[in-house]
C-alpha cells in the first residue's frame, strides 16, 4: 500500500506540476503559489475540521518538522515554477525531481536497509531522470542555463521537503499537513504581496486551475505523508518522485513539446525503476 500511495502522489504532483507551469507563463510563480496555497489551506482546513482527525500527538513530535517542510516546499516551487516558465517542462521536471536523493541518502545513513532490488530500481530511477534532463545539460544546449539553475536549486529543496515531511508525520500525519501548509501560506503570500505592483492581476478565469493545482499538491502531500510512515522513506520518497514523466508527457500532448529519444528511454528506464521498487 505505500507503494501505491507512493506512486499516486508521484501523478498529482506530475500533474500539479504541469498545471502549475502552464498558469505560471501568464502569472507570476508567487501569484500562482499564494491564490493556489490559500485554497488548499481552505480545503484542508474543511477536511480536517469535518473528520476531527487534527492528530493527537504532541505537537513538539510534528511542528518544527512541519515548519521546515512548508519554509523548502515554498521556496522551492517557486524555483520549479519559474524554471518551468522559461524552460522546457520536459526537461526542467525531471532535473527537480533528482531531490529524491537527500532523503534516500539519509534515511539509509540512519539505519534504513533496502533491499536489492529496491536499491537497482532507486538507481535506474535516478538514470532515468538524468537520461530525460541529458539534452539540455550540456554544452550543446542555449537559453536553458537559469532554468536548469533554478531547477537543480528546486532538486535539493524538495530533497529537504520531502525529508522533514516524513519525519513530522512519524508524529501526526494530519499536524504535519496542517503546519506545513500554513507555513507555506504565510510565505508564498508574503512574496505575492511584495511583487503585487508589479504582477498582472489574478483574474477569475484563473481560479478553477489554481483551485486544481492546489487541490491536487495537497491530495500529493497527503499521500506521500501517509506511505511515509508505512514504509521506507528511502523508497518511498524515490516512488513519490516520479512525477517528471506525467509532466513530460502531458507537455508533450498539451504543448506539443517535442522530446528526443535519450529522452523518451530515461522515462521507460524510470518507470523500470519504479517497478523494480515496489517489488522489493
Amino acid at each position: 500500500m505505500s507503494a501505491v500511495l507512493a506512486l499516486l502522489a508521484s501523478g498529482l504532483w506530475g500533474t500539479s506540476d504541469f498545471l502549475g507551469g502552464s498558469v505560471s507563463r501568464r502569472l507570476r510563480a508567487a501569484q500562482v503559489l499564494a491564490v493556489s496555497q490559500v485554497l488548499s489551506a481552505l480545503v484542508l482546513l474543511v477536511v480536517l475540521g469535518a473528520t476531527g482527525r487534527v492528530g493527537t500527538a504532541s505537537a513538539g513530535s510534528w511542528l518544527g518538522w512541519s515548519i521546515a517542510a512548508g519554509a523548502t516546499w515554498a521556496a522551492a516551487m517557486g524555483a520549479l515554477y519559474t524554471a518551468l516558465a522559461r524552460g522546457t517542462m520536459g526537461v526542467v521536471a525531471p532535473i527537480a525531481s533528482c531531490g529524491m536523493l537527500v532523503p534516500f541518502a539519509v534515511s539509509v545513513a540512519t539505519g534504513e536497509r533496502p533491499g536489492p532490488l529496491q536499491l537497482l530500481g532507486a538507481a535506474l530511477a535516478v538514470a532515468g531522470v538524468v537520461g530525460a534532463a541529458g539534452p539540455d545539460l550540456g554544452p550543446s544546449a542555449r537559453g536553458q542555463g537559469r532554468a536548469t539553475a533554478l531547477a537543480l536549486l528546486a532538486a535539493l529543496l524538495f530533497g529537504v521537503e520531502i525529508y522533514a515531511l516524513a519525519r513530522g508525520s512519524e508524529g501526526s500525519v494530519a499536524g504535519a499537513l496542517l503546519g506545513m501548509r500554513l507555513t507555506s501560506v504565510v510565505l508564498v503570500v508574503a512574496v505575492a504581496a511584495a511583487q503585487h505592483r508589479r504582477s498582472a492581476p489574478v483574474r477569475p478565469r484563473d481560479l478553477p486551475p489554481l483551485l486544481a493545482l492546489g487541490v491536487l499538491d495537497l491530495a500529493a502531500t497527503a499521500a506521500y505523508a501517509v506511505a511515509s510512515t508505512g514504509g521506507l522513506v528511502s523508497v518511498v520518497a524515490v516512488l513519490a518522485s516520479l512525477y517528471p514523466a506525467v509532466t513530460l508527457l502531458l507537455a508533450r500532448r498539451v504543448h506539443g513539446e517535442r522530446l528526443s529519444r535519450l529522452q523518451w528511454a530515461g522515462v521507460v528506464v524510470v518507470l523500470l525503476g519504479a517497478a523494480l521498487c515496489a517489488l522489493g
